[in-house]
């Protein structure tokens, strides 16, 4: 019987699907599940989903919710961390403090001031979480939800924690590349490898047959009829997603290798593609904006979608989570793509640094797959992102405030646009606002 703890389980949807998920497998219907939040209104709402979830299915598995962190660690099997420091309250001034300096980011969670910000803050979450897992539950695996996926996961892993973090990116991306190549179900399989949010398919296989130039012919097409569907005044999101791909098409022309994240969240991750207003309208004609979506949610939507998932047949979901704990339990081995810390797997990537690589797991564990040096104009770009990680981990490891000035600098999106005097002017702006997240920066 596996404990389960999750941490940030106050979310209307993802814990309670996660939830769903684990019971799904025959050998984890005992399961244990330590619900832990410090919003105990939004902890109890889930607390009851599962509870209904569990009595619908009338499985031997049992829920406790609590506020108190140790008690939720004792004797955990796996930390599943889900949770976003400072709501949108803290996720406004990650955006809008940097659009009044001329910085439009469309999520603003993985890299940029956003992004290391919203590291910032989860690392001085991460460290109760860290201390009491030591002492606890030592032996536990975290498995991180939380973005910036690469810098929390570095973070964890520094800090002597057996961390994996999983992403949808990799599923989904394949998902619609072989869709959009006419592959049939089942007859297809791909490699894919780099940092999260910026990994490359640098295998993609139809029935054995290498189909990476099928690949690149197929998505440039979709581009093209975007851009010409963009220029006759009729492009629209519902019939041309991320405006065609065009910028993870753009991205794959230059590298010979397509990526993993959105074309809308990798706009913002180099400089090519949001310099002016009619630059982002060239690339992406339908404006996509995380933060308004989130603040515009439909809870009671949610609430509905929570509660539906509680009548539903168990069935897991594509999220990887559920699988690592059932292989770990039951020795079944499977292979899943996680972050992981960069041991010598993909030679050409900072040593320490988190990857995204396929991994075999089962009952010894999450056990990362050699890669070796990734193509090199890969590379190069993932080196790029890897630097603004690395002093955002180590100003979050320091309390350092200069390295954060330095990380916002290296952010490829930002020094494009900002020169280092405005950089530090914001940066200076956003501690400011967010002091009672960071107070350890003080």
């Amino acid at each position: 019987m596996p404990k389960i703890t999750i941490i940030g389980a106050g979310g209307y949807v993802f814990p309670l699907t996660l939830i769903r998920d684990v019971l799904s497998f025959p050998a984890l219907r005992d399961a244990h599940f330590s619900l832990m939040d410090i919003a105990k209104e939004n902890l109890d709402r889930t607390f009851g989903h599962a509870r209904r979830l569990i009595s619908q299915h009338g499985l031997p598995a049992s829920v406790e919710a609590t506020t108190d962190l140790q008690r939720s660690l004792e004797g955990a099997d796996f930390v599943v961390v889900t949770f976003q420091v400072g709501g949108l309250e803290a996720y406004a001034c990650d955006v809008e403090i940097p659009r009044r300096y001329g910085l439009d980011q469309t999520v603003g969670d993985t890299l940029g001031p956003g992004g290391i910000f919203r590291g910032l803050r989860t690392a001085a979450a991460l460290d109760p979480i860290i201390e009491a897992m030591k002492q606890v539950c030592p032996n536990a695996l975290m498995i991180q939800y939380a973005n910036p996926m690469g810098i929390n996961c570095w973070y964890s892993s520094d800090a002597g924690i057996k961390t994996v973090g999983l992403c949808h990116s990799v599923q989904g991306t394949s998902e619609m590349l072989a869709e959009r190549m006419g592959l049939e179900p089942g007859s297809w399989t791909f490699k894919c490898a780099g940092i999260n949010h910026q990994a490359w398919f640098i295998q993609f296989k139809h029935r054995g047959v290498d189909v990476l130039p099928l690949l690149c012919e197929t998505m440039n097409a979709y581009a093209a009829q975007a851009r010409a569907a963009h220029d006759a005044g009729n492009a629209s999101d519902e019939l041309y997603g991320g405006g065609g791909e065009q910028v993870r098409t753009a991205i794959m022309n230059l590298t010979g290798y397509f990526q993993t994240e959105s074309s809308h969240h990798a706009s913002e991750y180099l400089p090519y593609f949001r310099r002016t207003p009619g630059e982002v309208k060239r690339w992406l004609p339908e404006r996509w904006d995380y933060y308004d979506i989130c603040r515009n949610h439909d809870f009671e939507g949610l609430e509905r979608r929570a509660a539906e998932l509680a009548e539903q047949p168990l069935v897991p979901s594509h999220e990887y989570g559920a699988y690592i704990i059932d292989s770990m339990t039951t020795n079944v081995p499977r292979v899943v793509y996680g972050n992981v810390p960069n041991t010598g797997i993909i030679t050409n990537l900072m040593p320490g640094c988190s990857v995204e690589v396929p991994c075999l797991v089962d009952a010894q564990g999450v056990q990362p797959t050699y890669v070796g040096d990734l193509p090199a104009a890969c590379a190069g770009i993932n080196a790029g992102s890897v630097a603004v990680q690395n002093c955002a981990v180590k100003a979050a490891q320091l309390h350092d405030r200069n390295l954060v000035h330095a990380a916002v600098a290296l952010d490829r999106y930002t020094s494009t646009i900002l020169t280092l005097d405005q950089i530090r002017s914001m940066v200076d702006e956003l501690f400011e606002a967010e002091a009672a997240w960071l107070p350890q920066f003080a």
